[in-house]
Order: C-alpha cells, then sequence, then structure tokens
C-alpha cells in the first residue's frame, strides 16, 4: 500500500514571480451534496430534479404557521454511512440547529442545520495525487436542509421551492488543500466515494454538488492562518481550480504590496475569470444559531449503526490498491476497474485463479468494452459468463488458436453466448502446429512470391513478414504463428 503523503503548502498552480514564492496557500472546502432519497428531508414531498416550478411542495417545506417536520430516517443513514466512508466518529448523541437569517429563498426565514453537534466528525479522505496518496482530515459531515431557488428574468425574480428541504450533506474539510489541482483531485475522489457508496448521484448539472472554498495565504513556514476568503457557490470542479488558480495570486499580490487582507465572501465570474467582493464574511453569531425545539436529538443505537455498517462499500482507492496487488494490474488498468464496479466485478469473475490476469484485463477493458459499446446493451446482459472469457485467453495462451483466431470466436461468443472450446470444435478453428501441414503452406508460399522470397535469402529481414502473412492466408488463419517463422526461414537459408 502507498504510503500516505503530506503535501507542502503551496502557492498554487500557476508560476508565479520570485517574490511570490516567499507565501504560501491554505484551502479548506465545504462541499454540499444532494443525498439520493426519494422524499425531502422533513416531509413526504418528492425528492426530484426538473419538475414544473413549485409543484412537488406541501405546507413543510413551504414554511407555513404550524407545521411540524418529521426527519427522513434514509437521509439519516446516509448521513452516518458517509461518516463510516469517511472514517469519522459517530457521535452519540447529536442534535438540529436553526440557522436564522432572511431570504427569498428561505420561507421559515430560518435554515434547519446542525451546528455544535453534527452526526459525524473527525475523519478522513486519502485520494491520489502527483503519484501519491495524499490524505485530508475531514472535520465534520453534517446533515442540513436546501433551501429553494431563486429564479431570475428581465424584470423580475421569482421562487421554486421544489428544492427546499431537500437533504442536503455538508462535507468540511480541514485547512490542508494546497494547491488548486489538489483541491479538484480531493473534489474528484470525495464524489468517487459518494456514489459508489450510493451517497448521492453527485450529479452537478443538477445541482446536486455544490462548493464552498475558504482560501488564505501567509508567509512559508508560518503557522497562523491569514484572512479567510470564502468563494460561494461553485458548481463544476474546474471551476474550483480556476478560482483558486485566479484567488492566490491575488492575494499573495495584495500582501506583497503591504495591504492587509480582511475576511470576505467573493464570488466566482467564470466568464471573466476573476473573484469580485459580495460582502463582509459572516461569523458563526451572526446567524444566532439555537436548537430546533421541534426536533428531537439524534441518538443512534448500537443496533442501527451496525444495520448501516452493512451498507459500507470497499473504497476506490483501496480496490485499486487491490487490483495492482493481488492481480498485478498496471495502474490504468486498476483504475478502469476502480471507476467501473461492474466492469470490475467482471474480470474478477474471469481472472479467478486465472495465470495470465493481465491478458484477461486486456480482453475485458479493450475487447468486451468496445463491444458493449458497439451494442448498446449492459454487462448484466452479456450472453456468457465472466469465466468464458478466461477460458478464451487459456486457448490463446495454449496455442491452442491464435489472436487472431481468438477474435473472431469472441465474436461468437458475444453473438451466441457458446463457450469459446464449443466454438472451436464446431467451427474447427484449432491452430494448425503439425511441422508437416506448416511446411507444405511455406513451400506454396515460397513458390508464389518468388520476389519476397529473393530479398529475404538477400538480407531483407522485412521480406520475411510478407511471406508469413501468406502463410496465414493459405492456411485461413489457422497456421501458428510463431513456428510460421521458423519454418519459413528453415525452408528459406536451407
Amino acid at each position: 500500500m502507498p504510503t500516505v503523503s503530506r503535501f507542502p503548502p503551496g502557492p498554487g498552480s500557476r508560476k508565479l514571480p520570485a517574490r511570490h514564492m516567499d507565501y504560501e496557500a491554505v484551502i479548506g472546502l465545504e462541499t454540499h451534496v444532494q443525498l439520493r432519497t426519494r422524499s425531502k428531508m422533513w416531509c413526504g414531498c418528492e425528492n426530484a430534479f426538473g419538475a414544473e416550478p413549485n409543484s412537488h411542495v406541501c405546507p413543510v417545506c413551504l414554511g407555513l404557521p404550524g407545521v411540524l417536520p418529521v426527519a427522513n430516517e434514509e437521509a439519516l443513514r446516509l448521513t452516518v454511512l458517509t461518516g463510516l466512508l469517511l472514517h469519522c466518529d459517530i457521535p452519540r448523541h447529536a442534535k438540529f440547529d436553526r440557522k436564522n437569517y432572511f431570504y427569498p429563498d428561505v420561507a421559515k426565514n430560518y435554515q434547519i442545520t446542525q451546528y455544535d453537534r453534527p452526526s459525524t466528525i473527525r475523519g478522513y479522505l486519502d485520494f491520489e495525487f502527483e503519484g501519491r496518496v495524499a490524505r485530508v482530515n475531514i472535520t465534520r459531515a453534517h446533515l442540513e436542509e436546501d433551501v429553494a431557488k431563486n429564479v431570475h428574468f428581465a424584470r423580475e425574480s421569482g421562487v421554486d421551492f421544489n428544492r427546499a428541504g431537500v437533504p442536503l450533506l455538508e462535507i468540511v474539510s480541514e485547512p490542508e488543500l494546497t494547491g488548486p489541482e489538489m483541491a479538484q483531485a480531493y473534489l474528484n475522489a470525495l464524489t468517487e466515494l459518494l456514489v459508489q457508496g450510493g451517497i448521492s448521484d453527485c450529479d452537478m448539472e443538477k445541482g446536486m454538488v455544490r462548493c464552498d472554498v475558504n482560501v488564505s495565504v501567509r508567509p512559508r513556514g508560518a503557522t497562523q492562518l491569514g484572512a479567510k476568503i470564502e468563494i460561494k457557490n461553485m458548481n463544476t470542479f474546474s471551476g474550483v481550480r480556476r478560482a483558486l488558480e485566479y484567488e492566490i495570486p491575488r492575494q499573495i499580490e495584495a500582501v506583497s504590496r503591504g495591504e492587509s487582507l480582511r475576511q470576505e465572501t467573493r464570488r466566482w465570474d467564470d466568464d471573466a475569470g476573476i473573484t469580485e467582493p459580495m460582502r463582509s464574511k459572516e461569523h458563526a453569531h451572526d446567524y444566532r444559531y439555537f436548537p430546533d425545539p421541534d426536533l428531537l436529538p439524534f441518538e443512534p443505537s448500537e443496533a442501527w449503526k451496525l444495520e448501516v455498517q452493512q451498507r459500507v462499500i470497499e473504497l476506490p482507492l483501496a480496490r485499486k490498491q487491490r487490483f495492482i496487488r493481488d492481480y498485478a494490474l498496471p495502474p490504468g488498468d486498476a483504475e478502469v476497474f476502480k471507476s467501473n464496479i461492474p466492469l470490475g466485478r467482471f474480470f474478477e469473475g474471469a481472472a479467478r485463479g486465472h495465470a495470465n490476469p493481465k491478458a484477461v484485463a486486456n480482453w475485458v477493458i479493450n475487447n468486451l468494452a468496445a463491444k458493449l459499446k458497439e451494442s448498446g446493451i449492459t454487462l448484466d446482459a452479456v450472453p456468457f459468463p465472466p469465466e468464458a472469457v478466461g477460458e478464451l485467453v487459456r486457448l490463446v495462451d495454449s496455442g491452442r488458436i491464435s489472436g487472431k483466431i481468438a477474435q473472431e470466436v469472441f465474436a461468437e461468443m458475444f453473438a451466441s453466448g457458446q463457450r469459446p472450446e464449443a466454438i472451436v470444435e464446431a467451427k474447427g478453428l484449432s491452430q494448425v502446429s503439425d511441422t508437416g501441414a506448416l511446411e507444405t503452406f511455406c513451400d506454396q508460399a515460397i513458390a508464389a512470391n518468388p520476389g519476397p522470397a529473393a530479398d529475404f535469402r538477400n538480407g531483407k529481414e522485412a521480406a520475411l513478414n510478407f511471406l508469413k502473412g501468406q502463410v496465414m492466408k493459405l492456411s485461413k488463419g489457422k497456421a501458428n504463428p510463431a513456428m510460421v517463422g521458423e519454418v519459413l526461414t528453415r525452408r528459406l537459408k536451407g
């Protein structure tokens, strides 16, 4: 297993003037992820994207007087499951709080969230970065409700409350990221974990993942953080990277001039490629947090946590490392099976106990994946079991059939579902390795092609490949290629 590395803070990804190298950037991310539930957090309204505005609403998510919220238990399970996947502690006592502020997208004038007693705390995420395994600590992953969506028109604005009350998980990292590329690598690894773990679909086009970026700069080697600048509501990971590539040098340039930065919130203008001030940064006391009197504390039992524990998956990075370790696969192949779980399972079924797992991986990644794409079917609809691919590779490795014939056999397997051994027998595709038969084919090829034969005798080694091709044609692809070369050389030089 690769060693987990601590990366020294860096000033960002762009090449900076020499004086800028005296400063380093410190980055923390707050990632808001929509949970994969059928209903909203506090009511039975459907949690779905793309419906007509204000069609998935009720008195609870509209914040009408007298209504009472009821917690979505699946959202609670997914929160704790996320904590387990991120190696977090699961406190025995958590609670919900009201975050008070006035804005059109918050009908109640407060958002239900978790403040000082969240459901998960103190975890970490390991991920690959610059050829090593980096670790970023997770401060907390707390559950809250989403707010409505403000929609702006030419002369007026509206509010769509379909999204109000949708369960969100806010995952807060420690300020340990060191630059734009590392931030993007962290976000990619985090969302891959959440998708594979069944936590969220993480569809950014549907607003299921949003990110707030906290970034500051300080003299290199200093321990005290600089003024924290927050960049709000980033909705693409590439946008996070570009915003940091702009903001880090901007801050370093300012402090290099002797300017004193103040804590503030900024927005990213992707078209202009700049960040712009929005407002001075709020502090926790500005929101007047207090426990929500309508909701009981969340106190999961050991039996309940054990039930959630059964849903823990093999982590993507651990799976990649296992494919490299157990099957001697190169990192590129292991990466494919890390990202595509069904394809990885198919490979394992094909390679179990096989002497040549790399060849099996080649057939699964190149041939099978191409056939799936070409035919438009899913892996579940493949008409042969995984073991059939392993059998096909054994036929090639044993010399029973050539690689070219194997392609023909594989196409027939995909069409009919027959096992490779049966196809080879039925079609008489076994490779010709009989020396007498090969000598006959070679003599015919030499007689029919005196020019290339003379070229080879005169020292043109490339002419042998042409003659090999002619032998393969005469044998209809059944001749053993390695033996063909040996026989031709012997006959031509004899």
